[in-house]
């Protein structure tokens, strides 16, 4: 968390400009205030100065007609000077010097008429009055202290002297009078500086808020950019494509206005990285990207990264020849771009890609179905030998794959033995230990097609099959990992429903007894992304599992935004970073970002596990940061039960040696 405070400290305005440039700044963003300040202060301090007129005619009538001439003479000339000062966008300084010496020099007139009255007992009292010139410039007016201090020092020295110099007076008398007059002076200056240090103090708090206040929002805008960019390409992540998705959704529900989905494929790409390494590959994604980007953008479509080599693009489709043009530019472009792939099993020597195309229609409900027709166009794209673009069309047989088939095949899916668990391991890179594994559910149709976990585990939860499916996984699991002491630890990601569904923790429990095993070593992973209320039968079933001994895990953090409450409400045994703030590390904001994360974790006493370490950088960035439990692609690929092997070494973090 150090950096983090560091960029606390340099908010603040103290530490980023001098008093100097701080004053200057103060006194630029208070220019128009001061004036305004002023210029009501002056008009009201005018007006009383003539409403004062009627104490003359009160107290010394034979000179009340000479002071009042003169009273309106300076007030009236004050008023013009200051009006003309403005017109003139005169400095808020020179104003208020201006102001200060009108001022002074209405006391002064004042006092030189006033003190010709032949009733000198009445002016011996009335002279008093004096005092109002002097205090009101330290405490009526805005003026920045030197300039109040000054005139309110000129308006009691020219009080003093006409006392010294007014023989009626006893001295007695004078020196009170001179006491009083000082000691006013003494205390309104001490106000006025006050008061200005008080407002200066304000203008800091504002100013130090105000960069907190945008230093927050940049970060808060790094982290939104984060959470909806893929941090490989660049491009929209499938977090932010989905938005879009459902913007289109949305104007074609409400305007009529019609879009095409183009989800893309590179083909062959996972021969690609086994041949030429996952850093080659993913410049070749980057090289695609790019091209995928300026081609999208010229013809007025938007287009993110939907999975590991596959992309999503989004057309307004006015016209179907357009959005066909499109698909055409986007396959042609990248056989022009002739990356180089020798290793494909059809001879092609180059990266192709493949392009599957659907519209929305009237007979669709959801804007999933647009996007599934698009999967399905594209897995017939690669059937018919790959490189090509293949449009959806609901009357053709090839297409007759649906949602409503993988929900029927997920009833026989056991029975079959359709669905199956593939095990990506988790290394602890202290010991070199594989400690634990996560269970993944593999499923396919009966023709041998397969169907993609984000395809069949929604279908799943919408028709209920998940719960058989996720006691099967759990059961599978302990017996493959678990009873064979392959790993320490194996964890299964569990559906909402399931942790919901009334025995669940009766169900965990008898596996354990039947496997003989101990709870503490099976797992549960809550997914952050997934909309789940923490309500009180899911509090009650995590109880119930942490009676058992098992553990509760929570996935993809950082991904939502429910993750700060969950580690508020619910003690997590390991929280798993989402790859996504391990693949922006290669920025130094991103790693800032990330090693925000880690600390937070930390302070809350959580253990952590980082996902997507798939470079030999990622690992010894993370052994650099203190995280000892890794998983991704660089790890360990997931795999079968019988192909993992208890390693009891790691890949070092050391530089080769020749």
């Amino acid at each position: 968390m150090m950096h983090v405070l560091a960029e606390t400290a340099a908010a603040r305005p103290s530490s980023s400009l001098s008093t100097r440039e701080l004053r200057g700044l103060f006194d630029l963003q208070s220019e128009i205030e001061r004036k305004s300040a002023t210029r009501r202060g002056l008009w009201i301090a005018v007006g009383a100065y003539l409403a004062y007129s009627l104490t003359d005619c009160l107290f010394i009538a034979d000179v009340a007609q000479t002071t009042i001439i003169g009273r309106f003479i300076v007030g009236i000339s004050a008023l013009c000077i200051l009006e003309l000062l403005l017109n003139r966008k005169a400095t808020a300084n020179t104003i208020d010097v201006v102001s200060a010496i009108s001022v002074s020099t209405g006391y002064l007139v004042w006092l030189i008429t006033a003190q010709m009255t032949a009733d000198r007992v009445a002016f011996s009292y009335y002279m008093v009055f004096g005092a109002i010139f002097m205090m009101s410039v330290n405490l009526f007016f805005r003026f920045r202290s030197n300039v109040a201090i000054a005139s309110s020092t000129a308006n009691m020295v020219i009080f003093l002297a006409a006392l010294s110099v007014f023989a009626p007076m006893p001295l007695t008398h004078k020196l009170i009078m001179g006491a009083f007059c000082i000691s006013c002076f003494i205390f309104t200056a001490y106000v006025n500086l006050q008061l200005n240090r008080e407002r200066y103090k304000v203008f800091l708090n504002a100013l130090e808020a105000s960069l907190q206040q945008a230093a927050a929002h940049e970060r808060g805008k790094a982290l939104l950019h984060l959470s909806n960019t893929d941090p490989l390409t660049g491009l929209e992540n499938r977090r932010a494509i989905d938005q879009r998705l459902r913007d289109h959704w949305q104007r074609w529900l409400d305007d009529g206005a019609s879009f095409a989905v183009l989800l893309i494929d590179v083909d062959y790409f996972k021969h690609y990285n086994d041949c030429y390494g996952h850093q080659q590959g993913d410049q070749c994604l980057v090289s695609i990207s790019e091209h995928l980007q300026q081609t999208a953008s010229s013809h007025g479509a938007v287009i993110g990264r939907y999975g590991g080599e596959e992309f999503i693009v989004i057309k307004t489709a006015t016209i179907s020849n357009d959005v066909t043009a499109l698909a055409e530019a986007i396959r042609q472009g990248i056989v022009e771009l002739a990356l180089p792939h020798q290793h494909r099993r059809d001879g092609t020597p180059i990266i192709t890609v493949s392009v599957g195309v659907s519209y929305t229609r009237e007979e669709i409900k959801q804007v999933d179905k647009v996007v599934h027709e698009a999967d399905r166009a594209l897995y017939a794209a690669k059937a018919r030998g790959r490189n090509v673009v293949a449009l959806f069309d609901a009357m053709d047989p090839r297409y007759s794959v649906d949602r409503e088939d993988v929900a029927a095949t997920l009833k026989i899916a056991l029975d079959q033995k359709l669905v199956s668990l593939v095990y990506q391991p988790i290394r602890n890179m202290q010991t070199g230990m594989l400690d634990g594994a996560e269970a993944l559910m593999r499923l396919r149709m009966l023709d041998g097609t397969p169907v993609g976990p984000d395809v069949f585990i929604p279908i799943a939860e919408r028709t209920g099959a998940i719960i058989g499916l996720g006691r099967w996984a759990i059961r599978t699991a302990c017996i493959d990992l678990l009873v064979t002491d392959l790993v320490r630890v194996a964890s299964v990601n569990v559906s909402p429903t399931e942790l919901k569904m009334p025995g669940f923790a009766d169900y965990v429990a008898a596996t354990l007894a039947e496997c003989e095993i101990d709870g503490a070593r099976l797992a549960f992973e809550i997914t952050e992304g997934v909309e789940l209320e923490i309500d009180q039968d899911l509090v009650r079933c995590i109880s119930d599992l942490r009676k058992l001994g098992v553990q509760v895990w929570l996935d993809d953090f950082g991904t939502g935004f429910a993750g700060l409450s969950w580690l508020r409400l619910i003690d997590f045994d390991i929280v798993k970073i989402d790859r996504s703030f391990l693949h922006d590390s290669r920025t130094e904001r991103g790693r800032r970002m990330l090693l925000d994360i880690i600390n937070l974790l930390r302070n809350r006493g959580v253990r952590i596990l980082v996902e997507g370490v798939e470079t030999i950088e990622h690992q010894r960035l993370m052994l650099q940061y203190g995280i000892h439990h890794l998983q991704g692609y660089y790890i360990a690929r997931p795999a079968p039960a019988d192909q993992l092997r208890p390693i009891t070494f790691f890949r070092s973090n050391q530089p080769e040696t020749a």
